[in-house]
């Protein structure tokens, strides 16, 4: 959304309706083809929706409270030249808990930038979205604690380390 712009709530709208009825049908072809095989892959789904459902609650509630506390246009004063290692640490952790796609973020950066952001801590905020705090619960549950803050860890060290590239490739130029 472009400055000057307010934004408009749009009105919730389920939109996986044709999907959930095209899975529907096809599980009711399985059923008439090969009825003890699809009552066993339901039984798999079922398995699977009970493991994921309190997964995802803490996932919401996250999401929500990330969305209530993080304004990520407060970030641009503390983002400049002179952040030092402040400014690291913002941005990996901005990098981190935001969310939404992409091309939705384009027009806030485009303002740090335009205000005196560091291209380098823009890269690292862009490289440490790979890490989501809401999702860390469900990566925790299928692949272990250690595994998950290894993957973290270096994430966050390459994101840093990509900002810290550009930043010396920006005032060579």
């Amino acid at each position: 959304m472009g400055a000057g712009q307010g934004s408009k709530q749009q009105p919730f709208r389920f939109r996986g309706l044709k999907l959930l009825g095209f899975v529907v049908l096809l599980y009711g072809a399985a059923y008439l083809w090969d009825t003890s095989r699809t009552i066993k892959s339901l039984e798999g789904f079922v398995h699977v929706l009970g493991t994921l459902i309190p997964i995802l609650i803490v996932v919401t509630v996250l999401t929500a409270l990330i969305n209530l506390f993080i304004d990520p246009k407060s970030l641009a004063k503390h983002l400049g030249g002179e952040s030092g290692v402040k400014g690291w640490v913002i941005a990996l952790s901005a990098g981190v808990v935001s969310h939404g796609p992409m091309y939705a973020w384009y027009p806030m950066i485009q303002g740090l930038r335009e205000k005196g952001a560091r291209d380098g801590l823009l890269i690292a905020f862009f490289y440490a979205r790979a890490v989501k705090v809401a999702l860390l619960p469900m990566m925790v549950a299928y692949f272990g604690l250690t595994f998950t803050v290894v993957l973290t860890v270096l994430t966050l060290l390459a994101a840093w380390g990509q900002g810290v590239v550009m930043d010396r490739m920006s005032a060579s130029v």
